[in-house]
């Protein structure tokens, strides 16, 4: 495809194109004027081109993949300055702009994408203190009133979509509920700390894209010559579908499992401009495809096949639940790492979780009313999954309700502080404590902080010395959401359980109990926090499941218990997975 349908150029260094532009000469640069904004300012971005790739970026809606299957995009990596990538077969690249529209690069030849001049996005920012059924519409007013009377500027946005597959309306809109005039980073992060200390309030920052980026994607030959260009965006594709080896992948940014890895993809690639006016790459990939490279990610592919099937089955759902709730103001649906699942391509696939991706192809699960599940889940429950309302504050969902994960009986009543005590400094025999993968650390755990360590991850709170830390509010899991903070200056409050454990240093859930040691004066020498399982705990339990296939339990009998019985629905074919926009 070529966004103009024009020719194709011959590029120094690369093989000839089939069809030489005209007087056999490289494209040229897109000219700077193409970068700078209409002169009325009346356009937040210029009038698209004819089938404009950028324009199926930026939708933020479903598309389909031949035979019906649901087609992804979804970013790689982004911010880098150049993008070195090679194939065993040859590489057509089409460019968007003036002049030629596409080159071809021979097999087995690198070709360096490179960033030449960009202009970052222009974003709005908003304060988010709401998130609602869309057709909740008594709940919307209700909310825009409350805070109007509270004398905050209040604006409401839909998001999600609603799309059909075979027969079947997924329809995944929430409302949610807005404060300020769309100003800058730093006017949102003061409104935020003004909502959570009058109302206890937890929100967040909300950004609308205001004009697009724009920026030059320049191509480079093996010596490093620049024989083309293109504007905002570059399509790389491989003859017969072949995948293409990407250098030295950019992953985990923000994670102490940071680096860079050599990566293949089967999908188109799309090399544009982000939000930060870097390039970011961008897959589109049809669904099935794209669980083949990110089940295995997410679970252990040894672990037993109805485990397999299971992660299969809630990855699938958790996608297209996703679909144009996320990443509004980049030019993909989802990215690869753990904000929405993670994905490390064609070079990471594995039989077992091929087969499993196989197995339940189409398949996802909805509740008893008929709405598709936000198929959700974490590595280890501790032997209790948390409601849905509890740490993400968004409506209660009567799929994610929490649920015992023990072998037999209930977990007790784990908002109360004793039982929680007596939870986390005992080992009861839970599922997700069953499955070796758990390993040390994970079902029950105990952390060490010294009292320096604890004053420097609390410093920002302005609170000083740190001499007690207390949760006062739990969900039924015992993960708390309100911890309270009193330091030798003053005193304040954390709220929101990921917010918890990462003001904590990266605790591994936030189920637990502090003791304090103290020193010299009976100040506080070390906190000590003993807790269960790891992470947010909501939906299925990832090693639980695997727990229960190796006592004979079915992917239909994992997913039934750990989402309050919603049912597993095929909602496109049993053909095989092809093409690609």
């Amino acid at each position: 495809m070529t966004p103009n349908g024009g020719p194709t150029a011959p590029v120094p260094g690369f093989a000839p194109a089939p069809v030489p532009a005209e007087g056999g000469l490289p494209p040229p640069l897109p000219s700077p004027d193409e970068l700078e904004e209409p002169a009325d300012g009346g356009q937040a971005r210029p009038p698209p081109f004819p089938d404009d790739p950028l324009e199926f970026l930026y939708e933020h809606r479903i598309n389909f993949a031949a035979g019906g299957v649901p087609l992804v995009t979804i970013r790689l990596t982004e911010g880098q300055t150049e993008i070195r990538l090679t194939s065993g077969s040859p590489l057509t690249v089409a460019l968007r702009g003036a002049g030629p529209k596409s080159v071809r690069v021979p097999a087995r030849a690198t070709l360096s994408l490179r960033l030449g001049r960009s202009k970052p996005a222009e974003v709005r920012h908003f304060v988010q203190v709401g998130d609602l059924l869309w057709r909740d519409h008594e709940a919307v007013s209700a909310a825009r009133a409350l805070w109007r009377s509270r004398g905050f500027q209040v604006s409401t946005r839909v998001l999600g979509t609603v799309f059909g597959i075979t027969g079947r309306v997924l329809d995944n809109r929430h409302t949610v509920v807005l404060l300020g005039e769309g100003d800058d980073a730093a006017a949102a992060e003061r409104l935020i700390r003004e909502v959570g200390r009058r109302f206890g309030v937890t929100a967040t920052d909300y950004q609308e894209l205001s004009r697009r980026p724009r920026g030059v994607v320049e191509i480079a030959d093996g010596t490093g010559a620049v024989v083309a260009a293109s504007l905002d965006l570059a399509i790389v594709s491989a003859d017969g579908g072949a995948t293409i080896l990407v250098n030295q992948v950019e992953f985990g940014k923000g994670y102490p499992f940071h680096g860079r890895q050599d990566r293949r993809y089967r999908g188109r690639l799309y090399v544009t401009i982000g939000a930060d006016g870097r390039l970011a790459l961008v897959e589109a990939v049809p669904l099935e495809d794209l669980l083949r490279g990110l089940v295995p990610k997410e679970i252990y592919a040894a672990a037993p096949p109805a485990a397999l099937e299971a992660q299969a089955v809630t990855a699938r759902g958790e996608v297209l639940a996703k679909i144009g709730m996320r990443h509004l103001i980049d030019p993909y649906l989802l990215c690869a790492e753990q904000h929405c699942q993670v994905y490390g391509g064609a070079g990471g696939e594995q039989p077992s979780t091929d087969a499993a991706v196989a197995a339940t192809r189409g398949e996802a699960l909805f509740s008893k009313d008929g709405v598709l599940v936000d198929s959700v889940y974490s590595a280890v429950c501790g032997g209790q999954t948390e409601n849905n309302e509890t740490v993400w504050g968004t409506p209660p969902d009567p799929s994610l309700r929490g649920v015992s994960d023990l072998v037999e009986g209930a977990a007790p009543d784990l908002r109360r502080e004793a039982a929680l005590r007596r939870w986390v400094e005992s080992d009861p025999p839970g599922y997700c404590g069953l499955a070796s993968f758990a390993g040390p650390g994970k079902y029950r755990w105990t952390r060490r902080l010294g009292a320096a360590e604890i004053d420097r991850l609390l410093a920002p709170l302005g609170v000083g010395r740190i001499l007690a830390l207390r949760p006062y509010a739990r969900g039924v899991s015992g993960r708390a959401t309100a911890l309270a903070v009193r330091g030798d200056h003053g005193a304040t409050e954390i709220r929101g359980e990921l917010s918890i454990r990462r003001w904590l240093g990266g605790l591994n859930s936030s189920a637990f109990v502090v003791d304090v040691e103290l020193g010299p004066g009976g100040k506080p020498a070390v906190f000590v926090f003993h807790g269960a399982g790891w992470g947010h705990g909501v939906g299925m339990c990832q090693t639980g499941a695997i727990g229960r296939a190796r006592r004979g339990q079915s992917y239909r009998q994992i997913l039934r218990h750990y989402f309050g019985g919603a049912e597993i629905v095929r909602i496109y074919g049993s053909g095989p997975s092809s093409g690609g926009r």
